[in-house]
């Protein structure tokens, strides 16, 4: 069969001139027109966000030791889900007065910004310096202390590193300090009308309610990532969370363990044992090799002894367990 032309007909070019005519001849009033950007960011780019979210659980795994030598504690940190929006938007629901911390991603070529309420600030200065987790008041003041700004300093760059193992599965990152202001009007982040991706984390305070701090991420700085980030397959690599294993060698090495010296296993028959009274001896006979036992199992062979006036065991050989 021959192929269909693909050149119009001369009654299909007629009526498409003539359609054209006929939407000049109208003032188009019951059109309805959307305006198109060439180059405007597509928010479906990142789809349900699920490595993003992989990554911020693991950050707030991470993280929490960060905040362990200000409050004294290791606090729970939650996710919410990463929202995306205009960085104008996300100025509007921020008091003009915050710490704005601004870090440099190298491989990715862009930024990546940490917010902070100075209410946070000030609780984590006070705790760090002798003081109790306690709710900080209002000031009304427009500039941190340079203690306060230490503190942003510590806490900054330990998220930072924090970041950097959270992101390891998916792909290596490397933050570099860049910048630190003060006030939204000079945040020297992105254009007002560019796209971000604001992560937002809740730290849970004792006797206190909760405080928040947000990781932002410019869309541009994300989107040669979006393949991945789309994705819910993650690497082999496992991240090493020390501070878990730490806590877990700990715990496993003060389980209490009860050792049994067995130095004889004698055999002895129930007439004798049934007629045995208070003073009565019974002959027994040493093992060749007495052992150290735990639960069971024998794991030394020992020599019975004393040491100074006490009682004590000298462990002669180590058995194989594997045998």
């Amino acid at each position: 069969m021959a192929n269909s032309p693909t050149k119009l007909s001369a009654g299909e070019v007629a009526a498409l001139v003539g359609g054209l005519m006929d939407m000049g001849n109208e003032d188009g009033g019951d059109l309805e027109v959307r305006a198109y950007k060439f180059g405007e960011n597509d928010l479906s780019i990142l789809g349900d966000y699920y490595a993003l979210r992989m990554i911020n659980e693991r950050f707030c795994r991470i993280a929490r030791s960060v905040f362990l030598p200000m409050l004294r504690i290791q606090p729970r940190i939650s996710a919410f889900p990463p929202e995306m929006k205009t960085f104008d938007d996300y100025c509007d629901e921020l008091e003009n007065f915050v710490s704005l911390s601004v870090g440099r991603i190298e491989e990715l070529r862009g930024q990546q910004l940490i917010t902070m309420p100075p209410s946070f600030v000030s609780i984590l200065t006070d705790s760090y310096y002798g003081g109790g987790v306690r709710k900080a008041g209002p000031t009304g003041r427009n500039e941190f202390t340079t203690t306060e700004l230490r503190v942003i300093e510590i806490v900054t760059s330990g998220l930072n590193r924090a970041l950097e193992q959270a992101w390891r599965d998916l792909t290596a990152i490397t933050i570099t300090p860049q910048s630190h202001d003060e006030n939204l009007q000079f945040a020297t982040f992105v254009d007002a009308e560019d796209m971000v991706v604001n992560c937002s984390f809740m730290v849970q305070l004792p006797t206190q309610d909760h405080a928040n701090f947000d990781i932002l991420y410019p869309l541009q700085t994300l989107k040669p990532l979006a393949g991945q980030l789309r994705s819910r397959m993650q690497s082999d690599l496992v991240d090493d969370d020390m501070s878990w294993r730490d806590r877990l060698e700990r715990a496993v090495l003060e389980v209490p363990l009860e050792l049994t010296a067995q130095l004889a296993q004698p055999e002895v028959a129930l007439r004798d044992l049934m007629s045995a009274k208070i003073g009565d001896t019974m002959p027994v006979k040493l093992k060749p090799e007495p052992m150290l036992m735990i639960d069971g199992q024998p794991y030394y062979d020992i020599e019975f002894g004393t040491v100074g006036s006490k009682t004590a065991l000298k462990l002669v050989r180590e058995h194989d367990l594997t045998e």
